[in-house]
C-alpha cells in the first residue's frame, strides 16, 4: 500500500503549507504541469487559477509570488533527492559505493513515485533541468539565502561532500566537486536535449539517463583518482517505506 510522504521545507517559502490542504496540493500538482507546458516566463497565477478552476486570490494565500513558488518546487525536489540518497546509502559502509549510489540517485530521482500523488517527479525533473537556475540566479539571491531559501540545496551538496571527504580526506575541493556534480547532472541533460555540441552524451532512450550517470561517475571518480566500484544491488524504492524528510541545519 502506498504511504504518503510530506517534505518539511522552509516555512518562509510559503504563506500556508500547500501539502496540508487539498487546494494546496492541487496548486502544486498543476503548477508543475503548467510550468512544464508553457515555461516559467509565461507562467502566471492567473493561468494557474484558470487551470485549477479557482481564483488568483486563493493561490496568493499560499505563495507570495511565482518566484517563491518556483523555489518551493526546487526545494521539494532537492529534499526528495536528499531523502532518497539517505535511504539508499543507509547501511552502506564503503564510501566509494555510497558515492556511486548517490550519483545514480541524483540522476534517477526523476522516476515517478506513485506514493506522492500530487507531484509527478518526472515532470518536476524537467522543470529542475530547464528552470532551476532562475531560482537562485537573481538579484535577490543574497537576501533569500539569508532567509534560508536554499538550505535544502546546500544540505544536499554538503551530504555529497561528506562522502567525498570520507573517500579522500586530503582532496582539497569536496564542496566544489559536490555542487559541480549536482549542476552537471542537470546541465548535460539540457545540453543533450537542446545544445548537443556542448556535451559528449546523447540521450537516445528518453526513459534512461544512464549516459549522464556514466558521465558523473567518470568525472567524480576520475578527479578523486580512484576506479568506479562494482555495482551492488539497490534496495526497494523509498516510497515503499513510511517516513518524512526532515529539515537539516546549515553549516
Amino acid at each position: 500500500m502506498a504511504v504518503a510522504l510530506q517534505m518539511k521545507l522552509n516555512e518562509k517559502l510559503f504563506l500556508r503549507d500547500p501539502q496540508e490542504t487539498k487546494l494546496g496540493r492541487k496548486i502544486i500538482q498543476h503548477s508543475i504541469l503548467l510550468i512544464d507546458e508553457i515555461g516559467f516566463e509565461d507562467f502566471t497565477f492567473r493561468k494557474l487559477a484558470q487551470r485549477i478552476e479557482s481564483t488568483e486570490a486563493s493561490i496568493y494565500r499560499y505563495f507570495e509570488n511565482k518566484h517563491r513558488l518556483l523555489v518551493y518546487l526546487l526545494c521539494w525536489y532537492w529534499e526528495w533527492m536528499k531523502y532518497r540518497i539517505d535511504y539508499y546509502t543507509n547501511n552502506i559502509e564503503d564510501p566509494r559505493q555510497r558515492l556511486k549510489i548517490a550519483l545514480s540517485t541524483i540522476v534517477n530521482t526523476a522516476r515517478r513515485n506513485t506514493s506522492i500523488d500530487f507531484v509527478d517527479e518526472d515532470v518536476l525533473h524537467r522543470i529542475v533541468v530547464a528552470e532551476a537556475s532562475k531560482g537562485y540566479h537573481t538579484k535577490q539571491v543574497d537576501q533569500e539565502n539569508k532567509r534560508g531559501f536554499f538550505l535544502t540545496y546546500k544540505t544536499l551538496a554538503r551530504k555529497i561532500a561528506d562522502i567525498i571527504e570520507l573517500i579522500r580526506p586530503e582532496f582539497p575541493y569536496p564542496r566544489a566537486l559536490a555542487s559541480t556534480i549536482l549542476e552537471m547532472a542537470n546541465n548535460h541533460i539540457y545540453f543533450a536535449e537542446h545544445l548537443p555540441s556542448l556535451t559528449d552524451i546523447t540521450l537516445d532512450d528518453p526513459n534512461s539517463y544512464e549516459p549522464v550517470e556514466k558521465l558523473l561517475e567518470a568525472f567524480a571518480f576520475g578527479l578523486l583518482g580512484i576506479s568506479v566500484p562494482v555495482d551492488e544491488e539497490l534496495s526497494s524504492t523509498p516510497g515503499e517505506q513510511s517516513s518524512s524528510s526532515s529539515r537539516s541545519s546549515d553549516s
